[in-house]
């Protein structure tokens, strides 16, 4: 996958913050080459966090996030700070931007708690040097200019230095796999398949296939049976789309291991144990419990979509309980998840991974167990213990 298609998900978020006029958007103007934030001498001229992904060398694929004002006030400004501390769930970088005429007021040093807080890596950049000296420089400090870009390369050096790849060290299903071994990829195509291409996820595990030097077929989930009898060799494993499993089992044998696409993306994201121990609190659910299904995307629901339809019919008709199931999609995940008594959350390839280990947290603060799509799915199909089969530690969990 080349750097221009790298998901957005895969890439370093830097995000920066401050209070307005202190010139957030025109550093970021300076430290990318690029006029991709609306610049004005009006105070809260940025209203909405101003997401860019892009190549910036030295760093390589990025998400820049310019954020509005966090001194923002009135009740609009309410939300646009809120929008801002949203963005700092999925920034693995901070930049806080300070007027350097100035200097710190209480609003940064609330910034700079917060980044404390989430463990997220920060430098403050003394902006508008060039009216003003910036005050003696801590060991994460420098000054800046937007005008004259002084300080600009520094400032990018420094960044890079701070951020790694999300993906760096990271396999969905490669380290699983030798070369020359065989997998069979399971991808239904309905009325939820989007037109013309495979989901993320499916992309992802076939060039990861690919790049562990196997050999990949694709089948859909009806020309699965046909397509093994046919192989003159025994696939190493094969791996559906979760929302196949049941038909996907009962056509293969039971010496090829089976997973998920969903089940191996949780793995990728770093929550699978988390989401094989949470699926047990389904078969503690009681009539009035509330369960919380949660995507990181924000894709046109179908008829028989995924999050909304087929996992609600499935966990009714697997409990015979009266479940009230709320759901949240995009950017949106509670602040406080404790009225639930579970998270159902998609695989998360669309969120990077400090955005999803915010979402786990919170719900294990709140005493709420995390699962996902795909273990959910196989435990409401009775195949739980199989799809992970190829994780011994976590084979051995269950009974």
């Amino acid at each position: 996958m080349s750097l221009n298609n790298t998901p957005s998900a895969e890439r370093v978020h830097i995000g920066f913050f401050g209070r307005r006029n202190a010139g957030k958007s025109s550093v970021v103007n300076a430290f990318t080459n690029q006029e991709l934030s609306v610049v004005s001498d009006v105070k809260g001229t940025t209203t909405d966090p101003v997401m860019k992904s892009m190549e910036l060398l030295p760093m390589g694929p990025v998400v820049i996030i310019d954020t509005p004002g966090f001194d923002d006030e009135g009740a609009l400004g309410e939300l646009r700070v809120k929008k801002t501390k949203q963005a700092l769930n999925r920034a693995d970088c901070a930049v806080l931007v300070v007027d350097a005429t100035q200097g710190k007021t209480p609003a940064d040093q609330e910034l700079i708690a917060l980044f404390q807080q989430k463990d997220i890596p920060y430098l403050v950049a003394y902006n508008k040097s060039d009216l003003a000296a910036a005050p003696p420089l801590g060991e994460n400090e420098l000054a800046v200019s937007a005008v004259t870009r002084e300080g600009m390369e520094e400032l990018k050096e420094r960044v890079a230095r701070l951020t790694r790849s999300p993906s760096e060290g990271k396999r969905l299903v490669g380290d699983l796999l030798s070369p020359g071994d065989l997998v069979v990829l399971v991808t239904p195509i309905d009325s939820a398949a989007p037109k013309g291409r495979l989901i993320l996820p499916q992309q992802q595990t076939l060039r990861d296939v690919l790049d562990a030097g196997c050999i990949s077929l694709v089948v859909k989930e009806d020309g699965l049976r046909d397509a093994l009898q046919k192989l003159a060799v025994k696939p190493r494993m094969v791996i559906t789309d979760s929302q196949a499993f049941s038909q996907v089992d009962r056509d293969t044998p039971g010496d090829i291991p089976l997973t998920s696409f969903s089940i191996l993306m949780a793995r990728y994201k770093g929550f699978l144990t988390d989401a094989v121990k949470g699926v047990a609190a389904i078969d503690r659910l009681q009539d009035g419990d509330k369960v919380l299904i949660a995507e990181g995307c924000t894709h046109h629901r179908q008829c028989e979509d995924i999050g909304t339809v087929k996992i609600p019919r499935w966990l009714r008709e697997y409990t015979g309980k009266e479940l009230q199931l709320e759901h949240s999609s995009g950017r949106d995940f509670p602040e406080d998840p404790s009225p639930y008594k579970l998270v159902i959350h998609c695989g998360g390839c669309m969120l990077n991974d400090r955005e999803v280990a915010y979402r786990r947290k919170t719900a294990a603060d709140a005493g709420v167990p995390f699962t996902n799509y795909g273990i959910t799915i196989a435990h409401l199909k009775g195949i739980l213990k199989r799809s992970v089969e190829l994780f011994p530690d976590l084979h051995a969990l269950l009974p």
